[in-house]
């Protein structure tokens, strides 16, 4: 028997909060400084926003290995933060995000019309996160109160290692039962989200200005002044080069065509392993 490659996709694997919802990835983010602030060191929004991505303990140690924040955390305890320390600010971290959660859950505009095409068009919805299990069962207990409901959800501690490998994108795959991974899309508004994607043999669409890199609401994005915004667009694009995606786009709202243009190249022979 011999290998056929797919000639359309056959599902497409969402992020969550700055892609499907929470447009600027504000509930992590905010938390994040919430948290570290209650142990006395500060952490800056655009600090916080560094890492985000990566599953949220990952998160914070990376946060703790800022030399700047070590030595705020050094100057409040005397010593730089261990794993122990990291697991206190989580442990602190987690009912804080499963408290404020449904602040930032509105679904990112355009987002239910897209999706309701891309089942018309018989894709598959699969979705993971940076959000551990028990956060993710309010956000999507949330999102389902707002018409999304997605076909499988992965959080980031339901594999053994979390963004940027690519677990989740494949542990969709598998629930999901395509049969391969080129024919997926993983689509992301982080860096570690879109690593994970390639490394899992996906193609991959960035989110320039829905999520964190950009960091705004929704009504601010859309009162950027053109010239301010292709400047954003560049500074963004730049952030995400080295992770490889395929395609940048705003916001959800933009993936059909993105969509129809990724099963022309399937139909065309390409894969996204070469691209």
């Amino acid at each position: 028997m011999n290998y056929q490659q797919p000639s359309q996709l056959q599902a497409v694997i969402l992020d969550w909060a700055g892609t499907v919802v929470d447009f600027g990835s504000f509930a992590p983010t905010q938390i994040f400084v919430e948290a570290f602030a209650e142990f006395g060191v500060q952490v800056s929004l655009a600090e916080a926003r560094g890492p985000m991505g990566m599953g949220k303990w990952d998160h914070i140690r990376t946060l703790c290995d800022i030399p700047e924040i070590a030595e705020r955390y050094r100057a409040k305890f005397g010593r730089t933060p261990t794993d122990d320390d990291v697991t206190a600010i989580y442990e602190r971290f987690m009912p804080l995000q499963i408290e404020k959660i449904a602040e930032h859950s509105a679904l990112i505009p355009g987002a239910l019309d897209v999706i309701a095409q891309l089942r018309e068009e018989g894709l598959k919805i699969g979705t993971c996160s940076g959000y551990p299990a028990v956060v993710m069962s309010k956000v999507v207990e949330l999102a389902e109160r707002n018409g999304y409901k997605p076909d499988h959800v992965v959080a980031t501690d339901e594999v053994p290692n979390g963004r940027p490998h690519p677990a989740q994108s494949l542990a969709n795959v598998i629930a999901l039962g395509i049969s391969d991974v080129a024919a997926c899309v993983k689509v992301d508004d982080t860096w570690p989200g879109i690593l994970e994607g390639r490394s899992a043999g996906m193609w991959t669409v960035a989110l320039t200005c829905s999520g964190n890199a950009l960091g705004l609401t929704y009504d601010e994005y859309k009162a950027l002044p053109q010239e301010k915004l292709e400047q954003e667009r560049a500074r963004i694009a730049a952030m995400f080069e080295g992770a490889r995606p395929h395609y940048l786009i705003d916001t959800i709202a933009e993936l059909p065509a993105v969509i129809a243009d990724i099963n022309a190249r399937l139909a065309r022979g390409e894969m996204p392993q070469n691209s």
